[in-house]
């Protein structure tokens, strides 16, 4: 069956009525959010007083492409793409190597700060002269400095040690000591200013300054088919920041103009060890070359073989002369010996023998003059026989001088057959010196040609090496903008406000997560929307009168219990027999008001001149005696209960002058086995003789989940009103109500939700019963 009640005042499937019912439910906490935006805005206006200036820089630069120049296009070229990989130039160019040489340039692992009030900031320099002693690379460990200017003299405390040393005139150039640094003021007159200041200077690892740096340097290409890299970089110094990018950008183009001089000087070595060995080579071969013509003669093969070639011609001559000796002395020698006679000899026959020309010579012409003197005077005559004498002695001489000029002609024949043979074997010799010569001289041009190939490369490296191009073409040198880019107020005001609001709101929300209480009529609809909720009461525990003892009373609370009773009797069942109804107050645990809405309701119902009894059946805790100032064990149920002969009508009271319809049976004294007294049929008993009595008998039972004392009785109540209390009843009970209800185990039930604050409410009835017309009580 559809529920009126729940029907009436929830609207679930509307979104906007949910979204209004949220606000309203944050809007509650309004201080929170009120506090926490002025503790932020607070906050925030101390953080950008105080927060140091940081600031961009960027600069721009440009890749040059190393292979441009006179050559084919290439398919980059075609489709105009560049050849450079822009991803490895950023890594190169963050690279820790890069990085280290800037920090070690710019000596970035000395930093300097000046203590304020309230904080410390770092400044790019300090205001005198400073120098710094220990090497950039050589630091090892953390070192800080605090310089404190006075009048006269500076304080330099060693932060880590603590001691202390003091420098007069600002001068520590004239002071010996062991400081990694030295310091001096040259313009006195900016002493006024610095008197007083403390300054803090911090020597680090190279290596974490490099480190750090990398963290803050960001390098992205321009354009997908751009050869330009923008660098940026924050930090609260612009001359530092801008230091640090210009000196990058150097450093990174000498890197590639090393590179590149590298090959050429790695060239210019090579070449020059190769000359070393070239130039000893060329020396072992020239010492060869000179050792061979030393040793073989030669002086040119040409010229040694038309000489050799002449000499073997001449020897064949001299040893053709000889030969035509021998024979024409032969022929003497013959014609000596045949010539018994004594005839004339031949002469100038070619004997290249002077003498015996001349003995033959000599012979013919004693011949000659024999001849006419045998012809003048006989050959007996004396005179011819002297002149044959003569002529033996002659021809003897002529025969001694052949043999001897036979003799030496044979020892100049073996002469000239020795050397010729000599000639002929130097000109047979020549073909196999000439290809050895040729050898040792091809040796030698190839060693000459590499020489002077290596000198010309040498040449080219070398001018490479002077005229290197660079790597990179600037395009904007570091530039910082005007202003810092953090803080911006504007966005940390609108955070703070933001946050101001997101952080109560999240509180709440996790408040509100985490919260399992009951808080108002939507969380039972939601878990139970069968069972109608018919009134909601007003939290009152700030009042004093929280009993409705005035049937006239306009108050809240009493308009709330008027409301209540109404839609009581609306859900009560109904009958012919004129006979009271019979209402149940239970609770799931104890402490959720029943006896005090069951007091409430059943003067409330009082009020509209109805007969009504209360009867406290709460026999283990009863409560109503507390609220008419009654004593706890005053006759009352229990004892009906207990004995047969006690008349209920005897327990009954009036605790209230103003209602006097209304009566009350309390609960007597607390009985050992309350269950055993409540079935024993004297309380269905008592009920029915009430009926016929009353209108209304109001019954204050026991909580459902602790006993089961309500459940024994359950069937004779017309209605059950189970009470939730705002900000007490876990949840998750209702679910064991619902039970009790779906089961039978308890008739026509209907929630009451107790102590509802005014904000809480979202009832349709509370904010437009309770509120209109009647205002406060007073």
């Amino acid at each position: 069956m559809d529920n009126p009640f729940n029907t009436l005042n929830t609207f679930d499937s509307e979104d906007n009525l949910d979204l209004k019912q949220e606000f309203k439910r944050y809007l509650r906490y309004w201080p929170w959010f009120a506090i926490t935006l002025v503790v932020v805005l607070a906050v925030s206006y101390i953080y950008l007083r105080y927060a140091p200036r940081i600031y961009q820089t960027t600069a721009t630069m440009k890749i040059l492409d190393e292979s441009d120049g006179l050559e084919l296009p290439t398919n980059a070229f075609v489709f105009k793409r560049s050849n450079i990989n822009l991803e490895n130039e950023i890594e190169i160019l963050t690279s820790y190597l890069i990085l280290e040489k800037v920090a070690k340039e710019l000596k970035l692992n000395t930093r300097f700060f000046e203590d304020g009030t309230i904080q410390t900031a770092q400044i790019a320099d300090l205001p005198f002269y400073f120098e710094q002693i220990i090497a950039t690379d050589s630091i090892t460990r953390n070192m800080s400095y605090a310089v404190e200017v006075t009048d006269k003299t500076f304080e330099v405390k060693n932060l880590t040690s603590e001691k202390t040393f003091t420098f007069s005139n600002h001068n520590s150039f004239d002071t010996s000591h062991k400081l990694p640094f030295q310091l001096r003021l040259d313009n006195k007159e900016e002493l006024t200013n610095l008197v007083g200041k403390r300054f803090v200077i911090k020597f680090g690892l190279l290596k974490s300054a490099a480190l750090g740096l990398k963290s803050r340097i960001g390098v992205e290409a321009i354009g997908e088919q751009s050869d330009l890299l923008k660098m940026s970089i924050k930090g609260e110094s612009k001359e530092n920041s801008e230091a640090i990018l210009n000196t990058l950008m150097g450093v990174f183009n000498q890197d590639g103009i090393n590179d590149r001089q590298s090959v050429s000087q790695r060239t210019i070595d090579f070449i020059d060890a190769r000359f070393e060995f070239l130039a000893y080579e060329l020396d072992s071969i020239e010492v060869s070359y000179r050792d061979f013509k030393q040793k073989n003669n030669v002086v040119d093969i040409e010229t040694d073989a038309e000489i050799g070639l002449q000499e073997r011609s001449r020897s064949d001559e001299e040893v053709f002369q000889i030969e035509k000796q021998l024979a024409i002395e032969g022929m003497l020698s013959k014609e000596l010996k045949s010539n018994s006679e004594s005839k004339l000899l031949p002469n100038n026959i070619g004997l290249q023998s002077g003498n015996i020309s001349a003995l033959i010579d000599e012979y013919n012409r004693i011949i000659l003059e024999r001849d006419k003197l045998i012809t003048s005077a006989g050959e007996n005559n004396p005179a011819v026989q002297i002149v044959q004498s003569q002529i033996e002695d002659l021809k003897s001489n002529i025969s001694g001088s052949l043999k001897s000029y036979h003799q030496q002609l044979i020892v100049s024949q073996n002469q000239l057959q020795k050397r010729k043979r000599k000639f002929v074997g130097q000109v047979s010799q020549i073909p196999q010196k000439e290809k050895l010569l040729k050898a040792i001289e091809r040796q030698q041009l190839i060693k000459q040609s590499l020489y002077l190939l290596l000198l010309t490369k040498r040449e080219e490296a070398a001018i490479n090496l002077a005229i290197t191009e660079p790597s990179i073409k600037i395009v904007d040198y570091a530039l910082s903008g005007s202003g810092p880019i953090s803080p911006k107020p504007n966005i940390v005001y609108a955070g703070a406000i933001l946050g101001g609001l997101l952080i109560p709101f999240g509180v709440l929300y996790l408040i509100f997560m985490l919260d399992t209480k009951l808080h108002s009529k939507e969380d039972i609809t939601r878990v139970n929307s069968k069972i109608p909720v018919i009134g909601e009461i007003p939290d009152v525990k700030k009042q004093k009168d929280i009993i409705f003892k005035d049937p006239n009373d306009r108050t809240a609370l009493a308009e709330s219990f008027r409301i209540l009773s109404s839609n009581v009797d609306y859900i009560l069942p109904p009958n012919d027999d004129n006979k009271g109804k019979v209402i149940y107050c239970t609770s799931t645990i104890k402490g959720e008001g029943k006896t005090y809405i069951s007091i409430n309701l059943s003067l409330a119902l009082s009020s509209i001149n109805k007969k009504v009894l209360l009867i406290g059946a709460d026999l283990r805790n009863p409560q109503i005696h507390t609220h008419i100032q009654q004593e706890k064990h005053k006759p009352g149920l229990s004892n009906y209960l207990h004995d047969i002969n006690y008349d209920w009508k005897d327990a009954l009271i009036s605790g209230f002058e103003k209602h006097p319809n209304h009566h009350i049976i309390l609960s007597g004294s607390i009985p050992p086995n309350p269950a055993h007294l409540l079935t024993n049929g004297r309380f269905k008993k008592l009920i029915e003789e009430a009926k016929e009595h009353y209108d209304y008998i109001v019954v204050d039972t026991a909580p459902t989940i602790l006993v089961t004392d309500t459940m024994l009785i359950s069937q004779l109540a017309d209605a059950t009103i189970y009470l939730a209390r705002a900000d007490y009843t876990e949840k998750n009970l209702l679910k064991f109500s619902k039970d009790l209800s779906e089961t039978g185990k308890l008739k026509n039930v209907a929630y009451v939700l107790n102590s509802v604050g005014a904000s809480k409410s979202y009832g349709y009835s509370y904010n437009y019963g309770y509120n209109y017309g009647y205002g406060s009580s007073e």
